[in-house]
């Protein structure tokens, strides 16, 4: 748990600040001018892990807005995320082997806030907020009376779920997936889900 920050109303949505995978770790460019203080004060700790990269204006992208499912990188192209953003991913991706795919979000503030990728090459999605088109692999909707679901926080094997969607956890547990439910209640009133919180990766 990290000090920095504390005075800015949306550094508890850590995830934003940036992408961290194997190769490389990158500094987002927060899309809100609110924001936009919070990457630099996360960099001193995650480059302690590895490499950093950064993302800088007129590219606009936020962590909330990248879903990876193995080498493939689909980034939201959103409100706060713009195609500079999305064409800045490429450009620092792709010499370390990942393809970059832009998916359309018309209905959400971020991609995340409808589509995880699930353990086997499953989606989890609320088609009814993006465009499911760019995806690949089979598409697990989530219930219409539950369209905030979609975000999931993969840990290995392991699911993380709110507890406030019980239908898609047992959607999810009948496809075999073990599944976690947590309580991020007062979190979901600014649309954060339980991706949003954190930066998890292996050190």
């Amino acid at each position: 748990m990290l000090d920095v920050n504390r005075t800015m109303p949306d550094c508890v949505f850590v995830e934003d600040t940036a992408l961290v995978l194997d190769e490389l770790a990158i500094m987002m460019s927060p899309g809100a001018a609110s924001r936009r203080g919070e990457p630099p004060g996360i960099e001193p700790a995650i480059r302690q892990f590895r490499e950093v990269k950064r993302v800088t204006r007129p590219a606009t992208i936020d962590g909330g807005d990248i879903v990876v499912a193995g080498k493939t990188v689909f980034i939201g192209e959103s409100g706060r995320t713009n195609a500079a953003g999305v064409a800045a991913m490429r450009e620092l991706l792709t010499p370390f082997g990942y393809a970059v795919e832009g998916v359309p979000v018309f209905d959400c503030l971020h991609l995340k806030s409808a589509c995880s990728a699930l353990p086997g090459g499953r989606f989890l999605v609320n088609r009814d907020w993006i465009d499911v088109s760019p995806l690949s692999g089979m598409l697990v909707d989530v219930p219409d009376h539950e369209p905030w679901a979609a975000d999931v926080l993969v840990i290995g094997q392991q699911i993380i779920v709110s507890d406030a969607f019980p239908a898609t956890i047992q959607c999810l547990v009948d496809l075999g997936y073990d599944c976690v439910p947590v309580s991020v209640s007062e979190f979901a009133k600014a649309e954060g889900g339980v991706t949003c919180l954190s930066l998890v990766f292996q050190a």
